[in-house]
């Protein structure tokens, strides 16, 4: 992928990232977008807890898919979509701290199916950990 591909992929998942209700909604931002690869961000807040007050595993599941779906996305034609067909996600420690971070990364792109790896890490201060596992599947869809 040239550079300006990579800089015209970035503006189409800015934009579509802009158009996620779910994600505005959560307070998730897009961190970097390189080829195969996308980070998102949450911050902490009462609006994405569950009852012991850590990270829900319903938001870290959320923007786990949404990174991986984008990073598929860095890696198709400006004329194709992703729709995630089936994901799996393991939590492996407890999410708390300020902020969760999402890293999808292409594992194997396809012209019809994408596998991509999901992890997520909740940060605290300087201090990161892994706080969730995942694999997803995509299929590549025409606009």
């Amino acid at each position: 992928m040239s550079a300006d591909s990579a800089a015209d992929a970035a503006d189409r998942i800015a934009k579509s990232f802009r158009a996620q209700g779910l994600m505005r909604h959560l307070g998730a931002r897009l961190g970097r977008i390189a080829p195969g690869e996308v980070h998102i961000h949450l911050p902490m807040s009462a609006d994405v807890t569950q009852q012991h007050g850590y990270f829900h595993g319903g938001a870290s599941g959320t923007i786990a898919d949404s990174a991986g779906g984008y990073a598929a996305l860095t890696l198709l034609d400006p004329a194709s979509e992703v729709l995630t067909i089936e994901y799996k996600i393991n939590f492996v420690a407890p999410a708390t701290g300020d902020e969760l971070e999402a890293v999808g990364t292409v594992v194997r792109p396809g012209r019809t199916l994408t596998v991509c790896r999901l992890d997520v890490y909740a940060h605290s201060g300087e201090d990161r950990e892994l706080v969730a596992v995942g694999q997803q599947t995509l299929m590549s869809v025409e606009r």
